[in-house]
């Protein structure tokens, strides 16, 4: 069984940057798609971003576009979230996420999900 290990969350002021990274252990996952949700407290978890195993589709959510950036290396198992120009909105719950099905458009609904991180934006 796959397990997902988030890191890189934390605390930072508006407009400040921060990158996520999440690593897959217990087998190869460089043919499955990956990527990240997000759950602020109240709301529903949604989805951010997520990536094909080639890197060749990639969707975000209209909330983030232009200021998050999902990448992976498949080579170290691990897939990024680097998020700049970060708002008191994207204060959540970030969760990695990865599923063994094909990646046609933003709405995806992954199998596998990690612990989670918290992003905490300061306003």
């Amino acid at each position: 069984q796959v397990q997902l290990v988030e890191s890189g969350g934390g605390l930072v002021q508006a407009g400040g940057s921060l990158r996520l990274s999440c690593t897959a252990s217990g087998r190869s996952v460089s043919t499955y798609v990956m990527g990240w949700f997000r759950q602020a407290p109240g709301k529903e978890r949604e989805f951010v971003a997520a990536i094909s195993w080639a890197g060749g589709r990639i969707y975000y959510a209209d909330s983030v576009k232009g200021r998050f950036t999902v990448s992976r290396d498949n080579a170290k198992n691990t897939v990024y979230l680097q998020m700049n120009s970060l708002k008191f909105e994207d204060t959540a719950v970030y969760y990695c996420a990865l599923d063994s099905r094909p990646l046609y458009n933003s709405r995806w609904y992954p199998g596998s999900w990690g612990q989670g991180t918290q992003v905490t934006v300061s306003a």
